[in-house]
């Protein structure tokens, strides 16, 4: 009965990352991204029960720096939760500050489904992102907050640092350190503590069109889901 579950879950997300990713029509600034993981981790917590995942985007952006876009990913809560979906929906605007300096602001709204419980998990999220370019990388400073974390009624933000190096053409490597706050430990909580810590540092490259990462990632918490581990994605981008 489990294995029957599962092939229906699989076929579903085939069938529907699928359609999102589908080309119709020829749509100047629409793109989609297709990827594939070992394990689709968020902060450094699998949200696949460290499985693999299927993933897709479909994304339309203005010469203005407006944007819109949707993404979608299969997910697994583990035993007792039917949820395997996650829809996420997200608008927003990118500026270039200055020949270095970039913002992009927007609002994201994640939605999860197939379980009779799933609805109450979506909850809505603003963020900022600062990036400076200099002849060393690109380094990032984000921000995310909401006011529903989780559909629990409390607040949430995560601040990340990060930094890319060129070390070759073609070849980079990111590191990243974010921390994830509860603002309502009662209502949510890491492991017993209201933050936690998340470190990562991945290379990234591309090949024929496909690009490539290798992560190995961790966190100051002490769970299955969230201990250190390695993960391998690939990924191709089509503009329409």
């Amino acid at each position: 009965m489990k294995k029957e579950k599962m092939m229906n879950n699989t076929i579903k997300q085939i069938a529907f990352l699928g359609l999102i990713a589908l080309p119709t029509t020829a749509i100047a600034g629409v793109s989609s991204t297709v990827t594939a993981v070992s394990d689709y981790t968020f902060n450094g917590v699998s949200q696949t029960d460290n499985g693999p995942a299927l993933q897709a985007s479909l994304d339309y952006a203005a010469d203005s720096g407006w944007y819109v876009g949707t993404w979608a990913s299969n997910v697994d809560f583990g035993s007792g939760d039917d949820t395997w979906l996650e829809l996420d929906f997200y608008g927003g605007k990118f500026y270039q500050l200055t020949q270095s300096v970039s913002l992009d602001a927007g609002i994201a709204y994640y939605t999860y489904h197939g379980d009779s419980g799933s609805d109450e998990y979506q909850y809505p999220e603003l963020y900022t992102k600062f990036g400076y370019a200099s002849s060393i990388g690109q380094s990032e400073l984000n921000f995310w907050y909401s006011w529903d974390y989780f559909g629990v009624d409390a607040g949430h933000y995560i601040m990340m640092a990060a930094h890319t190096f060129t070390i070759a053409q073609g070849h980079d490597i990111r590191v990243v350190f974010d921390r994830s706050t509860s603002l309502d430990e009662d209502k949510w909580a890491w492991d017993g503590d209201k933050a936690y810590n998340h470190y990562r540092a991945e290379y990234m490259t591309s090949w024929t069109g496909f690009n490539f990462n290798l992560a190995v990632e961790n966190t100051s918490m002490h769970t299955d889901s969230s201990d250190t581990r390695a993960v391998v994605s690939v990924s191709r981008t089509f503009n329409f």
